[in-house]
């Protein structure tokens, strides 16, 4: 036996021994619970997502996200300054082996209007992709056509997904990787079809402040046996990317979706945002113009700016 490793695995041993101090777990529950509703209605007020009068069709599939969405709609909405209603849908894809009476049984626990959406969709994939290839592109286009059918006969004037912070950065490194196109999910957008508003209340919120929620609410989870199970899918790979980037320096997540707020549309080479051909020299200072020795893209910008201007102003000093 390895002598060196064993006084880390009982070390190890000792620490799952002991038990957890409750009113540590309470404090960082209670502060886990702050930063979801505050990122959760920060989102909602930036965007107007949900105006006075909105019926909010949540689409609940079972999974962690759609169950945090809900869960904390509910609560957003008892203290909310507008009035608005909540109705949960599920589209029951008849999934072989799908537990279909786990969401009726919880909604009516929580006291939410629901509906249950049966539709066959399941053996309509299945039967259309071949064995092995990606079953996502067909699966989400059916799901997308439904629910919006549902949303019309409900009545609702939102459409809520359970989208979160991570999958809006996934969706644009996959864009960029293997569409060629700066493209991601917008927090709120008329459907492709016009009738409707989508929106993504948890565009601010980290996937794994979902996954401790979800743990602490104790939501009756419902796993994805159709394309959730499909290892190598792109969007697999890049949030593994992701994850891996993240553990190496905590934060990039954030600033990549902190970017996606912040376009300098002169910087990139869309012409049909920015008017390159009729560009022309004013001779006027402009801070935001090229900086054509300049190698920013790392740089502290206030440390360079402060120490530019130290020169400006005092040329003689020597460096």
């Amino acid at each position: 036996m390895n002598t060196v490793a064993e006084p880390a695995l009982a070390a190890a041993a000792a620490s799952a021994a002991r038990p957890t101090d409750p009113r540590k777990a309470v404090f960082e529950a209670n502060k886990l619970s702050k930063r979801l509703h505050r990122q959760v209605g920060q989102a909602i007020g930036d965007y107007k997502m949900i105006e006075a009068g909105d019926k909010v069709m949540v689409c609940l599939s079972g999974g962690k996200d759609s169950h945090a969405l809900l869960d904390l709609l509910i609560s957003l909405r008892e203290r909310a300054p507008v009035p608005f209603e909540l109705v949960a849908v599920n589209l029951d894809q008849k999934q072989p082996g799908f537990p279909a009476h786990v969401l009726p049984e919880y909604l009516r626990r929580r006291g939410v209007p629901f509906h249950i959406e049966n539709q066959d969709t399941y053996s309509v994939v299945k039967k259309l992709v071949p064995e092995g290839a990606t079953m996502c592109s067909l699966c989400s286009r059916l799901r997308r056509g439904v629910l919006y059918r549902v949303a019309r006969e409900l009545g609702a004037t939102k459409i809520a997904l359970g989208h979160h912070r991570d999958d809006m950065v996934v969706t644009l490194l996959i864009n960029m990787f293997f569409g060629g196109r700066l493209k991601s999910m917008p927090p709120k957008l008329v459907s492709d079809d016009g009738r409707h508003v989508v929106i993504r209340p948890l565009a601010y919120v980290a996937e794994t402040d979902l996954q401790r929620w979800a743990e602490h609410r104790q939501f009756p989870i419902i796993p994805c046996t159709l394309c959730g199970s499909q290892n190598d899918l792109q969007r697999v790979q890049v949030k593994a990317m992701l994850h891996e980037w993240e553990r190496q320096y905590p934060g990039r997540s954030d600033n990549m979706l902190r970017a996606m707020a912040h376009v300098t549309r002169s910087h990139l080479l869309d012409r049909n945002l920015y008017p390159f051909e009729s560009l022309q020299a004013t001779g006027v200072p402009d801070a935001a113009g090229d900086k054509a020795f300049d190698d920013d893209s790392c740089a502290d910008t206030t440390r360079v700016q402060s120490v530019a201007l130290h020169f400006e102003r005092n040329p003689d000093v020597e460096d």
